[in-house]
């Protein structure tokens, strides 16, 4: 999950969609919590009492997760036991204060893996309340609150369940009309069987949108192609950085390949559209343009954009015409897509666990994860029927693109690694300290990779 500023048709397609995705898993193409985690949790306690309580739910500090306060109320009148205090972090330092709050004994009640660590993390620290008793106890069904089957089992460890899906994200392209038909070039399929949409012929398509000036306002790239997160990029175009026991150990390779062959061939690869191709900025112009963690694709200046379909969300307000494509075929014929399929957990320390889940009850039924989309800005939800409700919520962008792209990049799709390897926030931090000098051209892959090789096995072992 990724910067979370992180869909649907009809029922009957997306289950089809994520029952291809849990193929994927079964041909090892996709992963789950379930491939990957070991360790475990208690089973922690229930209150349950009828007593006035207050639950609190931890989260990011930006609209797309704190739209969730325009919720209690309705909630609340619903639950007069039940208060419910909505605790902030900024993405940055998400994991840190989670972390420091369960530490000093004020462990949220409700939160998710929304910052860079991810469940397999959470899990293996045993910060996660095993809800199989609690999902007995009440009776709840997934299907009473249309969430497939199948997406339940990503979070379900040994018949244990951790986690109930709330929003799926996936991969996509976005792309600017405008740029496009100026420079006399046709759309990008949203169809993931076109096979003549490639990586290549997506370097051909940029070039032609591309100019460079000494005068910044006149300046454009053609794409931007940020896939995944920095240690998943190689998977792209089929080179293997994490041995396949990570997915069978815990979330904890025996092995790495950072410095293979393979893996620094698919790394140069993304940055020769920078530094050979030139269709591609630099992260330095793309802050000169667009600030420290601004998007120049919004700004006008990219002609394509690969990157998680919270990148949507914002979609509405582009001072452009945009559509959406399929990404484009890289080399690996199982995987072009990377799923963030996020869930709601409760924490071991929860003191008030069944009101805990009252409210994850209350926000996925399909009447409030249809209004989740508005308050959002756009989060995909799990509930297939507010799917329908999600394709159409982007103004200039055909319903029929949204739903392809998103069943295509399921098919395709391969859980994240943040998810699924432990300690993967120290992992993240280290990637991008230590590829940030090949970033801004000071230093070779061939040059980093070793050092990469090394620290990613030291924090593995940690």
């Amino acid at each position: 999950m990724k910067k979370i500023v992180k869909s649907k048709r009809t029922a009957i397609l997306l289950t089809t969609a994520l029952t291809a995705m849990l193929a994927l898993s079964g041909c090892g193409g996709g992963k789950s919590a379930g491939n990957v985690a070991a360790g475990g949790s208690g089973a922690g306690n229930t209150s349950g009492s009828g007593e006035q309580v207050t639950i609190s739910h931890y989260t990011i500090d930006s609209e797309d997760r704190t739209f969730i306060e325009k919720l209690i109320p309705d909630f609340e009148k619903a639950h007069p036991n039940i208060k419910v205090k909505v605790e902030k972090a900024p993405y940055e330092q998400f994991d840190s204060k989670l972390q420091t709050l369960i530490a000093g004994g004020n462990s949220p009640d409700v939160t998710s893996h929304y910052g860079y660590g991810g469940f397999a993390e959470y899990y293996n620290k045993g910060m996660l309340l095993d809800l199989t008793d609690l999902i007995k106890e009440d009776g709840f069904k997934a299907e009473d609150y249309n969430i497939p089957e199948n997406l339940m089992k990503i979070y379900t460890v040994n018949g244990h369940t951790y986690g109930i899906p709330v929003n799926m994200y996936v991969t996509l392209m976005l792309y600017n009309k405008d740029m496009f038909d100026a420079a006399g070039v046709s759309y990008p399929p949203s169809d993931y069987e076109d096979k003549s949409w490639t990586f290549d012929r997506m370097v051909e398509d940029a070039k032609k949108m591309t100019l460079v000036s000494d005068d910044i306002a006149k300046t454009q790239y053609g794409v931007d192609f940020t896939w995944a997160e920095r240690d998943m990029r190689p998977l792209y175009f089929g080179a293997e950085p994490y041995s396949e026991d990570t997915w069978t150990n815990g979330g904890v390779p025996s092995e790495t390949h950072f410095d293979s062959p393979e893996v620094i061939a698919a790394y140069q690869k993304l940055f020769d559209l920078v530094f050979k191709e030139k269709v591609s900025p630099t992260s330095e112009w793309s802050k000169s343009v667009a600030g420290q963690n601004g998007d120049p694709f919004v700004a006008g200046k990219i002609g394509m954009s690969i990157g998680g379909s919270w990148n949507l969300a914002g979609a509405n307000d582009f001072p452009f015409k945009i559509g959406v494509a399929a990404v484009p075929w890289g080399g690996n014929d199982k995987v072009r897509s990377t799923l963030f399929v996020d869930p709601l957990l409760i924490l071991k320390d929860s003191k008030h666990p069944k009101e805990a889940f009252e409210w994850i009850k209350y926000l996925m039924t399909t009447e409030v994860q249809e209004k989740s989309i508005a308050l959002s800005g756009g989060n995909p939800p799990v509930n297939t029927e507010a799917a329908e409700v999600y394709y159409k919520h982007f103004d200039g962008i055909d319903p029929g693109d949204v739903k392809k792209v998103y069943e295509g990049a399921v098919k395709y799709g391969y859980e994240s690694y943040n998810h699924l390897i432990t300690n993967y926030s120290q992992i993240n931090d280290m990637f991008i300290n230590e590829l940030q000098p090949v970033e801004t051209g000071h230093k070779t892959l061939e040059e980093v990779m070793p050092v990469i090789q090394k620290k990613v096995t030291e924090i593995i072992r940690r």
